[in-house]
């Protein structure tokens, strides 16, 4: 079936959990008038629970089809992904229930995205699925909430204020406050537990990333810390990583490396963009306003990650917070987050920061429900196969989050 010809532009999967619940309640409030959309999931109780709450807010959406899903399912996975243009998931953690959604999507043309913070899932899907999504013109968009949309965009943003063709360094510092969900915490202790899963996914991915561009398949792109001669951009030099502790130039404190995938996937659109340069460095910094938080931050992770390797200890963090809980809406409406951008390159500075309210829930279920707006209602460059947010969407998401009241400045430049 054509992609025009499915019943349905955006179908979300997850809406019965806590993330998803935000997402359609999102959507109920912004989809544009005529948009095509469904719930999917697992409880046809639950989904039908959902939809009587977003029908308070819309009475037209009391009859939002309902599609039952499980996501350990293929045939019932591949036959929501065949109905859809866009399919979003908020289903996790993703390396447990995501593979099937993802290979769904790529083997039907079906555009796709998530709200993984997962390297190992991603870099699996990549050697899984890419492929395969370039040949059917399935997008698959990975990290498109607070992972790893305001730091990809950001970048973006900022590269855009600076030279074209010459080398750029640039560096993000991460100012936020908010509290986390059941499913996100059992996510990153899932991930933290498998250390050598994650680094195995990534050397695979390697590997088939330096066999494409041996190849010159991906004409232009380099593999971090490498250099290759594209045919069409020249040699290109990308680097993209958790930078070193130090003070914060623009907010003070005190800036820590902060390890997350946002890095990897800034690298990538890098790597895709001939726009940010022959030589582009990105370093990644989280600020603690004090000293005694920058000590104590460092030991608290290290003290968490090694619970997540022993099982009873990861379930009994795990515990502390069920699938499907998550901050309250005051709690929500109390938070918010800031990532500052440190540009140089061709003699010119700029300081640019990108911002906006709760980042892990009510700004995570605008970015992904804006995402897949954009990439069912939205002109946009041709793209395929597994690709970032800038790289995919670029211009026209930005436009969408700043609409959505997401703020994208200049705060210096010179």
């Amino acid at each position: 079936m054509a992609a025009t010809d499915r019943p349905y532009d955006i179908v979300l999967f997850g809406a019965t959990g806590f993330a998803g619940g935000l997402t359609a309640e999102y959507l109920a409030r912004h989809a544009p008038a005529g948009l095509r959309w469904a719930l999917a999931g697992r409880s046809p109780d639950k989904l039908a629970d959902v939809r009587e709450r977003l029908a308070a807010l819309d009475p037209r959406l009391a009859e939002l089809p309902l599609l039952t899903v499980d996501a350990t399912d293929e045939a019932s996975v591949r036959a929501v992904a065949e109905q859809t243009r866009v399919l979003a998931t908020t289903v996790g953690p993703y390396v447990l229930y995501g593979a099937a959604t993802v290979a769904a999507c790529a083997a039907a043309g079906t555009d796709y995205v998530d709200l993984t913070g997962e390297p190992e899932f991603v870099d699996r899907m990549y050697t899984m699925h890419d492929r395969t999504a370039q040949r059917t013109g399935a997008r698959l968009v990975h990290a498109s909430g607070f992972d790893s949309v305001p730091h990809d965009l950001g970048v973006y943003f900022t590269v855009l204020q600076l030279p074209e063709d010459v080398p750029l360094r640039i560096a993000g510092y991460i100012r936020a406050s908010g509290a986390i969900s059941g499913g996100t915490l059992a996510s990153a202790l899932l991930a933290f537990s498998r250390p050598r899963k994650n680094v195995a996914a990534a050397r695979e991915r390697r590997v088939l990333e330096g066999r494409v561009l041996e190849g010159h398949v991906l004409e232009g792109h380099v593999l971090e810390g490498h250099v290759l001669e594209g045919r069409d951009t020249g040699p290109r030099r990308i680097s993209a990583k958790p930078g070193r502790p130090r003070r914060d130039p623009v907010d003070g404190g005190w800036a820590l490396p902060f390890p997350s995938l946002d890095p990897q996937v800034i690298g990538r659109s890098a790597r895709a963009l001939a726009r940010y340069g022959p030589d582009f460095g990105y370093t990644h910094h989280v600020t603690l306003g004090h000293l005694p938080a920058a000590v104590a931050a460092p030991l608290a992770a290290a003290a968490v990650v090694g619970a997540a390797q022993v099982p009873p200890l990861r379930r009994a963090l795990s515990a502390r917070l069920a699938p499907g809980e998550g901050p309250s809406a005051e709690k929500r409406e109390r938070s918010w987050f800031t990532v500052t951008f440190v540009g140089e390159g061709g003699g010119r500075r700029v300081v640019t920061r990108v911002s906006g309210g709760d980042p892990a829930y009510t700004e995570t279920a605008a970015m992904l429900a804006e995402s897949a707006l954009c990439l069912a209602r939205d002109e946009l460059p041709p793209s395929a196969g597994q690709v970032t947010s800038a790289v995919a969407m670029g211009d026209a998401l930005t436009a969408r989050l700043t609409a959505a009241g997401i703020r994208f400045e200049v705060l210096e430049a010179g």
